[in-house]
């Protein structure tokens, strides 16, 4: 399948790759792993795109150990690709020319917590869930929820979004300041703990985002919010995707502050019934969450009813339990496994696309029409309140011409959405799976300028090489 086709690069040296492992084992011992059951675990995606292992895993438990591995590396011209938890969806961890891959997953300490303020210093390995633990005592929580337990690293990493995204932001609008280790083996400092800033350039969102391609984040400053008074969640079905999309629309653009606003269509619906043993009506679906106090949640969901009706919806169920809320957006986070149950023995790759809300409903109703003249199993789901939607696309790999109609469907998604004014990503990232389709986005001169902060940044192109920019 065209779309997900890995580069692979030229391997290193053998005489240099020795040599950096030598000096890795001399200077990390047993936390040098070169086995390759590991090593395979250490390039493994969740897509189609095939494993591509590094040559070697060190596991880092402080910044200085970072330090130790991108200068070793660098010394020799051996690439270095950080890992977080492994959830990237584009390929972000695999290894096209072979390298040292530098296991962040111990670097979990939650370093200060300044609750009057709002913010927070920690390790890239901490995780979504485990962060909002430490918190929870301190009435606080951070927001930005993409499904998996990631890795906060690797959330800045990849501009990692979600469903809350609507009222709290993406990792973009979260992250204050990073300290990210350069390819020297020195620490660039991108911000401080203040709110605003107007000194240098913005170097904090140069590398929010970047995918482990200029320099590895050893650290990172990000913004938290109050755990609200009232979470209320609710369901609400519709007779058409277009009645859903448009009641989305209306609700954006009358200010409504949803915390929450999921989609799926009705073949999700019946995936997520199935796998997690829920009985929601299998028609189109929006899940809601309302954040505030108990006078503001009832207004909220007022005037959401309100125009819900207007589009065809149907009446609401609501939970404020956290149990029941909790299983229900657990549903939604399973979207991807309960795909892949629908047809066991297939290949599950999830892609994203995101337009201007707007274009929504069109874009999704197209997307329905095309899957079903390809004769396609690819259930849809998405973060509406932004444009974000999610296709899971279910295909025989042994199947030459099942791929062929996978390949289609794929580009003519990517295509559809870039000619609405949208991308071809809002969440998952370039990584290897989307290389081909940045010049068409933004254009030559981005592209050009991109190589140019990546050779500034990174001269020996060592930073998780063959991810983002494609060849050329």
């Amino acid at each position: 399948m065209g779309t997900i086709i890995t580069n692979n690069l030229p391997r290193p040296d053998p005489k240099a790759l020795a040599g950096v492992l030598e000096s890795l084992a001399a200077r990390f011992g047993n936390r040098l792993i070169t086995s390759q059951a590991v090593r395979e675990q250490h390039g493994h995606t969740t897509t189609w795109l095939p494993t591509q292992p590094p040559d070697g895993v060190v596991l880092a438990q402080d910044t200085a150990d970072i330090q130790d591995v991108v200068r070793i590396c660098a010394r020799h011209g051996v690439p270095v690709i950080a890992f977080g938890t492994g959830t990237s969806l584009e390929g972000q961890v695999n290894a096209p020319g072979g390298g040292i891959c530098i296991d962040l997953r111990d670097m979990n300490r939650v370093l200060e917590v300044h609750a009057e303020d709002l913010d927070c210093v920690i390790q890239p390995g901490v995780t979504r869930k485990a962060l909002n633990e430490h918190l929870r005592d301190q009435g606080l929580f951070f927001p930005i929820d993409p499904g998996a337990d990631a890795s906060l690293g690797g959330m800045a990493s990849t501009r990692a979004s979600g469903t809350n995204a609507v009222r709290y932001g993406t990792m973009r609008e979260n992250v204050l300041a990073l300290k990210v280790v350069r390819g020297d083996g020195e620490i660039i400092t991108t911000g401080t703990r203040a709110k605003k800033s107007s000194a240098g350039y913005d170097l904090t969102h140069l590398f929010v985002g970047a995918e482990g391609t200029l320099g590895i984040i050893s650290e990172l400053t990000i913004r938290l919010r109050g755990i609200p008074e009232t979470i209320a969640a609710a369901a609400c079905s519709f007779a058409t995707v277009r009645g859903a999309c448009q009641a989305v629309i209306l609700a954006i653009q009358t200010g409504i502050p949803v915390a929450r606003i999921e989609l799926l269509n009705v073949e999700q619906v019946k995936a997520c019934n199935s796998y997690s043993k829920l009985t929601l009506p299998e028609t189109p679906l929006l899940l809601l969450e309302f954040h505030g106090t108990a006078i503001e949640v009832g207004e909220q969901s007022k005037a959401f009813g309100e125009i819900a009706r207007e589009c065809g919806g149907g009446d609401f169920t609501w939970t404020t339990k956290p149990e029941d809320r909790t299983r229900l957006w657990q549903a939604r986070h399973d979207a991807y496994w309960a795909v892949k149950a629908l047809r066991p023995g297939a290949g599950v790759v999830a892609t994203d696309v995101c337009v201007p809300i707007s274009r929504l409903a069109d874009c999704v109703t197209e997307t329905e029409d095309d899957l079903k003249r390809l004769n396609l199993l690819s259930p849809i789901v998405g973060h509406v309140g932004d444009g974000n939607f999610h296709c899971s696309l279910a295909c025989d790999v042994n199947d030459p011409e099942e791929m062929a109609r996978g390949e289609e469907f794929m580009h003519r998604l990517v295509e559809r959405a870039q000619s609405m004014g949208g991308t071809c990503t809002g969440e998952h990232g370039i990584g290897q799976g989307k290389q081909k389709y940045l010049k068409a986005e933004l254009g030559q001169e981005a592209l050009d300028a991109m190589r140019a902060l990546k050779r500034a940044l990174d001269p020996q192109n060592i930073f998780n090489p063959g991810k983002i920019l494609p060849a050329g």
